[in-house]
């Protein structure tokens, strides 16, 4: 059976061995609060999820869907946090911020040297 996203916050929450008190002080919520959402009598909403991704490093994904790993990677939260920031942009500087993307990747590859062998 798969948890829910609340039962998923306990689980989380036991893994990083911290009380209810210690992880709702983290996370900027009173205890009862933290309580009650993992018993599931409140929901466990999206600005709860990024403060505890964000505080823990527990992966967003996980924690809302169940899917992934449990501990996002430095690199998941990089890319998490610069794809919040390019849907932030306007069309015009989206475009911008691909055709600048693309020049680095462009110039990394021709400057490049090649591997030892």
């Amino acid at each position: 059976m798969m948890m829910t996203v609340n039962e998923r916050l306990a689980y989380a929450r036991k893994k990083l061995h911290m009380t209810q008190a210690q992880f709702s002080e983290k996370i900027c919520v009173s205890t009862g609060f933290l309580g009650s959402m993992e018993i599931g009598d409140r929901k466990v909403n999206s600005r709860i999820i990024k403060l505890i991704n964000l505080t823990t490093g527990i992966s967003a994904k996980w924690l809302e869907t169940g899917k992934g790993e449990m501990f996002a990677s430095e690199t998941d939260q990089e890319i998490e946090e610069i794809v919040n920031l390019y849907r932030q942009l306007n069309p015009f500087f989206k475009g911008y911020f691909k055709r600048q993307l693309l020049d680095i990747i462009n110039y990394e590859n021709s400057t490049r040297m090649p591997k030892d062998e």
